[in-house]
């Protein structure tokens, strides 16, 4: 079975114009285990976007890719104090950097989503009157479907989403929207797989109010009974006082 190759990468730049970077350099770390053998390093050096020039710790060398970094390349590999420094990183700077994430990167469990959310949301304007938002947070691993029903049907059309976005903390999130208008008796859900799930969670829209309206009823519910309970508490007080209270009759 093939293996999985995994990395990370560091990004330096050198801004040397007004209207944006000219060249930049980018460091990686490719592996699939923490053993040193599994591990390659790399510099590449780009100019307007291209790459130029690149060290590899399996090739032992500066390589070009252009004919000035075809010239470079050739200057920095006399440099033998140099390129034993460039093959030192892969040691220094990526296997400790490879042991942290290793154990997280390849051990770590698949992870249901841990909140599926569908909303209402405003249009952005068009053919469309309504849209709906259906937000996926805390899965892992990163590759996830979001799938949205029209009466139990999948529909693609005015369709878009976000890519699988990185929380920071190993997990993901997406969201995906619709931009439809409603027909009657009509029946939208949200349909989201995902490796870790046995069978596709789904999120059924419920167009009987719009959000706004049911939490606007909620919050006066709550406020409701709020006032009830407190009416309740201060006539319970009020009956004691009464009942603790000795009349004296007066001519």
């Amino acid at each position: 079975m093939a293996s999985s190759f995994l990395g990370f990468s560091l990004l330096f730049l050198s801004l040397n114009a007004a209207d944006g970077f000219k060249q930049y350099t980018l460091d990686r770390c490719v592996f699939n285990s923490s053993e040193l053998k599994d591990i390659e390093y790399f510099r590449s050096y780009y100019y307007n976007k291209d790459e130029i020039i690149r060290f590899s710790s399996s090739v032992g060398e500066y390589v070009g890719y252009t004919v000035f970094g075809v010239k470079s390349a050739e200057n920095w590999n006399k440099d033998t104090a140099g390129l034993a420094a460039m093959k030192a990183q892969r040691e220094g700077v990526c296997k400790p950097n490879i042991e942290v994430l290793y154990p997280n990167m390849l051990t770590k469990k698949e992870v249901p989503p841990s909140d599926v959310r569908l909303r209402s949301v405003t249009p952005p304007g068009g053919k469309h009157t309504h849209m709906l938002m259906c937000s996926v947070y805390g899965f892992f691993p990163k590759h996830i479907s979001v799938k949205w029903l029209r009466d139990g049907k999948v529909t693609t059309s005015d369709v878009t989403s976000t890519e699988e976005l990185a929380d920071g903390d190993w997990y993901y999130q997406i969201h995906s929207h619709l931009e439809f208008t409603p027909r009657s008796g009509e029946k939208i859900s949200c349909m989201v797989e995902h490796i870790s799930l046995s069978e596709p969670e789904i999120r059924d829209w419920d167009p009987s109010l719009p959000e706004s309206e049911r939490n606007k009823i909620a919050i006066g519910a709550s406020g409701l009974i709020l006032g009830l309970i407190l009416s309740l508490a201060g006539f319970i007080y009020y009956k004691r006082k009464m009942q603790g209270r000795i009349l004296v009759p007066t001519n």
